[in-house]
């Protein structure tokens, strides 16, 4: 923890202190935006090093502690005070898949001589360690594969990130331990998941196991496709969490990016079964999530709050991952100008990240929304659920030289409405 700690000092340090990860930008009044003054915003480089001490703050202790096999005899995960009663060690799994998933992107970028460039080596190194011990039968933090059927969730995450940075989380591990995470995926194939959700992280593994060439199953995708394309569809960037439309979070902390993905990932190789057209239906899914980060973008504040609906509140900033995505990707569209998605987002995560018992006194994640409130959390949700809030941190990915980053703060949509400027109006789409 003594390095952890060093290296913590040293970025917030980078961010001007070490309230800099913790404090946000107040609310400012609006009168000289109104006359397009933009200084009320925060910079990019300062949006930047704000995620940063988020992410570090969110990563250290979990990846410092699993890469020497230490996660779980060191850390006992809260639970939610209405917790189902399931073996509490499906938090590991959830709190590792869920962060690295996150931050995968960011760990892909090239090396930098620089305070972001060590970090991102330490964490690179302990995240490939971490992979190791997460399939290792004789390491104390090995994962829980086999049991109950959550594992087949948080799957999805640690495959997802092997799909996002594959040159720096897969291609460095060594044989033994592919062939160990390609066995406990392909044993996964055990849960039936229950029509919802829950089919794209069949979905997810399935396409993981077509890009290293090994035996996928094409039926766990097709299915899954279809169903979400078509009937679950219920138009202008929503898609219905199985038959029933639920208004959450979940188009983005699942949906929207997995479905993209797993597309992606066959549009590459083309594979063609039952009708299934990878390329095609990647492109109608991706105009489709680029409609729903439009929604995304309006539904944040003046002042960075966004919207507390749905279930798995206490997912944080994971809500954004879709506009996250969108800028990682290059997919932003000419409606979501990159400096105008990237002052909304963060300015989001300021607010939600005020409070500092959002980490308890070991730096570990805490259930709860704006603060530690644990009545917020779901009969599933554990302090390892809450790691799925480094989905919020997919736009690092874009380098610090690119222009979501150094292009001046822009206004987002509310924060222009309620300054009584001109904004764009917003109509329907249909695809």
């Amino acid at each position: 923890m003594g390095m952890g700690m060093k290296r913590r000092r040293v970025l917030m340090a980078m961010a001007g202190g070490v309230a800099g990860a913790a404090v946000p930008v107040r609310a400012q009044g609006m009168a000289g935006e109104a006359a397009g003054d933009r200084s009320a915003l925060p910079s990019g480089a300062e949006d930047r090093r704000y995620l940063l001490g988020l992410l570090e703050r969110m990563a250290t202790p979990v990846l410092s502690r699993m890469a020497r096999g230490r996660l779980q005899q060191e850390w006992t995960p809260e639970l939610s005070p209405t917790w189902d009663k399931r073996d509490p060690k499906v938090a590991y799994m959830e709190a590792f898949a869920r962060l690295i998933d996150g931050i995968a992107p960011w760990l892909a970028l090239p090396d930098t001589d620089d305070a972001e460039g060590r970090l991102r080596r330490t964490l690179r190194e302990q995240a490939v360690q971490s992979y190791v011990h997460s399939v290792d039968p004789a390491s104390p933090d090995r994962l829980g594969w086999e049991g109950h059927g959550q594992a087949l969730v948080d799957s999805a995450y640690f495959t997802s990130a092997l799909l996002r940075a594959p040159k720096t989380l897969w291609e460095p591990l060594d044989t033994k331990t592919k062939q160990r995470i390609v066995a406990v995926i392909k044993g996964l194939r055990r849960i039936s998941p229950p029509y919802q959700n829950w089919l794209l992280f069949a979905a997810m593994n399935e396409a993981f196991l077509f890009s290293i060439g090994e035996d996928w199953d094409p039926m766990r995708v097709d299915m899954t496709v279809k169903l979400f394309a078509g009937d679950w569809y219920v138009g202008d960037g929503w898609y219905g969490d199985g038959e029933r439309f639920h208004f959450d979070y979940y188009n983005s902390y699942v949906i929207h990016p997995m479905m993209v993905q797993v597309l992606e990932v066959l549009s590459r190789g083309n594979p063609s079964f039952n009708n299934l057209k990878p390329a095609e239906a990647f492109k109608q899914a991706r105009h489709r999530m680029q409609r729903y980060g439009e929604h995304l973008e309006r539904m944040i504040g003046p002042d960075g709050a966004y919207a507390a609906i749905g279930r798995s509140l206490t997912y944080r900033i994971a809500a954004h991952q879709v506009l996250g995505v969108l800028a990682w990707r290059g997919w932003l569209p000419e409606t979501l100008p990159g400096p105008q998605v990237r002052a909304a987002t963060v300015m989001a995560a300021r607010r939600v990240f005020a409070d500092p018992s959002n980490f308890n006194a070991d730096g570990f994640l805490t259930i709860g929304f704006t603060r530690a409130q644990p009545t917020l959390g779901d009969w599933y949700s554990n302090a390892g659920s809450m790691y799925i809030a480094s989905e919020g941190l997919v736009a690092l990915g874009r380098p610090a030289s690119d222009p979501f980053w150094t292009g001046a703060a822009m206004p987002w949509t509310m924060r222009r409405a309620y300054a009584g400027q001109d904004f764009r109006k917003d109509y329907p789409v249909d695809y």
